[in-house]
């Protein structure tokens, strides 16, 4: 203690004896060295899991402590799966709650991320909206328009924010290819073809707990239709500014009755603008699994073929073309993840824009979209939506 006494006092005396300016850059130094953790740096923001059965919560659970987030608690029922989670990436099991609100009580997050059925996001919010948590949901934003009202409803009242996470949404093609709409390289858009699915949840081999709701009607709002017709519903609402379409037209079949036998497992949506038209087509039946985009204007075409590989195509007479090829990098933080995204958008380092792709006001207009699209392809008729 002595020897630290002494010592503090002769650095007392050595930095008086120093110029002014020297003097004030050592201090600001050693404070920025040996301030505390929480001086130093922002918290981690606080955040809990609801629900295992979604397996695109791998992504969060198997995703990189980069210190912007911490996961303090996770609410399943299913202790077996969360066992089997638990196991695979090492967390522990005192951390696991039956329920939502036991889990809640006792870890106190700022924010929940739900990864459990579409049906149950609508209970997730109205948990969590009134308590001042904020919210970050799976895609779609919920299985019906009218529980997606409410989520809404529930939100603007508690002043939470209510994120919609889809895997397009940290593709750089498809920023590259909104800039370049907007910077007129292919004139005005005319077409939009979204393409996105797999060989089917069967096929692929995904594990019964998801499987289990991702083929009901109820839980999931239908097949295909609903698990990958978001995306380009989403997409699209995007690319047009949140201009909502004049008519939805859709067409559902159910080509693996056996594999699916409760829901669609290929549909294709028509929406129609003053002077656009977009095509969806979401499917389980892709030999190939893809997430790709093609915009077409008066000029030229943009084709996002997957996440980083970009081409634009300038119209040249009839038929030719100039091709420009572009291999992106990924996007900086926190534009590059959904839940360094979350961090930011609670901590108010960033807004979402206005019908962003993660925009409560955007997936509003999607599940209109689906609803519509839904309707459209039990009735055989096309629909308009209202102004």
């Amino acid at each position: 203690m002595n020897f630290r006494i002494s010592s503090y006092f002769y650095g007392i005396l050595i930095l008086n004896q120093l110029h002014p300016m020297l003097r004030s850059f050592i201090l600001i130094c050693c404070f920025v060295l040996f301030a505390p953790n929480g001086m130093s740096q922002e918290k981690p923001l606080r955040v809990a899991v609801a629900g295992l059965t979604h397996t695109h919560v791998h992504w969060i659970l198997g995703r990189e402590d980069i210190g912007d987030i911490e996961i303090v608690g996770i609410a399943e029922p299913n202790r077996e799966l969360a066992q089997r989670y638990a196991d695979q990436y090492g967390y522990s099991m005192d951390m696991v709650f039956d329920s939502l609100e036991e889990m809640i009580f006792a870890t106190k997050p700022e924010a929940v991320t739900a990864f459990g059925t579409i049906y149950g996001h609508l209970e997730v919010v109205q948990t969590c909206a009134p308590l001042g948590i904020h919210v970050m949901v799976e895609k779609p934003l919920a299985v019906s328009l009218d529980h997606a009202q409410q989520m809404a409803a529930l939100a603007e009242e508690h002043d939470i924010h209510l994120l919609t996470n889809y895997e397009t949404t940290w593709y750089p093609t498809n920023h590259m290819a909104k800039r370049f709409l907007n910077h007129g390289k292919i004139g005005r858009l005319r077409k939009i073809i979204v393409r996105d699915g797999h060989k089917g949840p069967v096929k692929i081999g995904v594990n019964k707990e998801f499987l289990d709701w991702l083929q009901d009607p109820k839980e999931n709002g239908g097949g295909a239709i609903t698990d990958f017709g978001c995306y380009g519903a989403n997409l699209t609402t995007w690319l047009m500014s949140g201009i909502k379409p004049n008519t939805v037209t859709a067409i559902t079949q159910q080509l693996q009755p056996k594999n699916n036998p409760k829901v669609d497992d290929e549909a294709t949506i028509l929406l129609t603008y003053d002077d656009a038209q977009a095509i969806i087509q979401a499917s389980w039946n892709w030999p190939i699994g893809r997430k790709d985009m093609e915009l077409y204007g008066l000029t030229g075409a943009l084709y996002a073929d997957n996440r980083n590989e970009l081409r634009l195509r300038i119209a040249e007479g009839y038929d030719g073309y100039h091709e420009e090829k572009f291999t992106l990098e990924e996007r900086p933080a926190p534009y590059n993840d959904p839940f360094a995204l979350l961090a930011a958008v609670v901590n108010n380092k960033i807004r979402l824009r206005p019908y962003g792709l993660s925009s409560l006001e955007n997936n509003l207009v999607v599940m209109e979209i689906l609803d519509s699209a839904r309707e459209s392809a039990r009735t055989g008729r096309t629909i308009t939506l209202k102004e």
